[in-house]
């Protein structure tokens, strides 16, 4: 048998709230609206992605398509909400 737990009411000590970084249910049932390409591949891109998909149980197609959209998220620049130019100029103006 295991042993009972006993439960006292001891300092919590050091608590730090964590921010809710889960998306909605909302954002979660989105799906993004796709558009058809026809692409050309070499014959052992192809076959690697084939192989692995396999793996993991899922579509080799599915996993080139979330490859190509880490690729975009990496080098896409961020949005800035103001350019500096304009402030600038409107400080000087």
């Amino acid at each position: 048998m295991s042993a009972k737990i006993k439960y006292t009411d001891e300092p919590l000590g050091d608590i730090k709230v964590v921010r809710d970084f889960l998306p909605p249910p909302e954002q979660l049932a989105f799906r993004e609206e796709g558009v058809k390409v026809t692409l050309a591949l070499s014959k052992k891109s192809v076959e690697f992605f084939k192989s692995e998909a396999a793996k993991h149980h899922t579509q080799y197609q599915r996993m080139i398509r979330h490859l190509v959209d880490a690729y975009v998220e990496n080098y896409t620049p961020p949005l800035t909400t103001r350019s500096t130019r304009t402030a600038r100029k409107r400080a000087a103006g």
